[in-house]
């Protein structure tokens, strides 16, 4: 089924001030070729200020760049979510691996927003989490509960606890994790987050549930691994994007079946898949927070999904 399409807006900032649009276009987004760029242009679909483009224009700072994507199919997802927590100011569920939180990357309906939207009008969600990885999103549902939480999420008032299946058998029982964040160069996607000396403080608390000398991950994906796995618990004391990701894979052990991380904590050269695709195993398994009107504790937690359960 076709979606809506969607408006992609950007302004342009100074620093692309006198670059032609076409040039502009397949720097800043090289999922597509300067060729497609061109026939989106000749298609009518891209505008400054409002007006058809053609590719050619040299670009001014502050002028408005709308894309309008045309409606596509999208990739199918679980069309399916677990209620874990609701009253009038806060909703908690239990996302399914391979479902968006947000729209992005090639998904508008397709996303855990639009399925809570539909029963939950007024939710919008805290944060997020990658689409591969499973577990408890929490949502606000009233502006004052969602600048509360917004408020308490990166503070020692929200504790967040995952479980990580990772490549490699661990050497020590635990690893307190200071790895930086931040952007890095990549050959194929541009920039993306990795470890990085230059990064932000992050700090992650890793402590092994379980080891095993071999595993394989199951067909269905295409990251088979056989030379031994670890099974994490980790608490997060930042809010990195990837972080536990980024942070086991810098202390050598990426997760299993991850497609982006290496074991340096850096992005793969030679890319297995697409950096949005699933295969890993990340799980969000405990959320514990004050509720954001009432102050009372809560303490959620979501039951490991069964693909996750069958490589312990």
């Amino acid at each position: 089924m076709l979606n809506r399409g969607h408006a992609y807006s950007t302004i342009i900032a100074g620093k692309y001030h006198g670059h032609t649009l076409l040039s502009h276009l397949a720097s800043l987004y090289p999922h597509s070729t300067p060729q497609a760029w061109q026939q989106r242009l000749d298609n009518r679909e891209v505008t400054i200020n409002g007006i058809p483009a053609n590719g050619n224009e040299l670009l001014a700072s502050g002028q408005t760049l709308v894309w309008n994507r045309p409606p596509w199919i999208e990739p199918d997802t679980p069309q399916h979510f677990e209620v874990l927590f609701e009253d009038p100011h806060v909703l908690a569920v239990n996302k399914p691996g391979g479902l968006p939180t947000l729209p992005g990357a090639g998904f508008m309906e397709n996303t855990l927003l639009r399925l809570v939207q539909k029963q939950f009008p007024n939710a919008n969600p805290v944060h997020r989490l990658g689409r591969g990885t499973s577990g408890i999103v929490l949502f606000a549902k009233t502006a004052q509960a969602a600048a509360q939480l917004g408020a308490d999420w990166n503070t020692p008032r929200v504790q967040k606890i995952y479980r990580a299946l990772a490549q490699n058998v661990a050497q020590h029982d635990a690893y307190e994790i200071l790895t930086p964040i931040g952007l890095v160069p990549h050959p194929r996607l541009g920039m993306v987050w990795a470890a990085s000396p230059s990064g932000k403080p992050s700090k992650s608390w890793a402590k092994v549930i379980a080891r095993t000398a071999s595993s394989t991950v199951p067909p269905s994906t295409a990251f088979p691994y056989s030379a031994g796995t670890t099974t994490f618990e980790v608490t997060l004391h930042s809010g990195r994007p990837h972080q536990i990701r980024i942070h086991l894979a810098s202390i050598g052990h990426p997760l299993v079946g991850d497609p982006l991380y290496g074991v340096s904590g850096q992005p793969l050269e030679n890319l297995p898949g697409l950096p949005g695709d699933g295969g890993y195993f990340l799980h969000a398994q405990i959320l514990k927070f004050h509720h954001p009107i009432t102050g009372e504790s809560i303490e959620l937690e979501a039951a490991l999904p069964d693909g996750f359960l069958l490589q312990q």
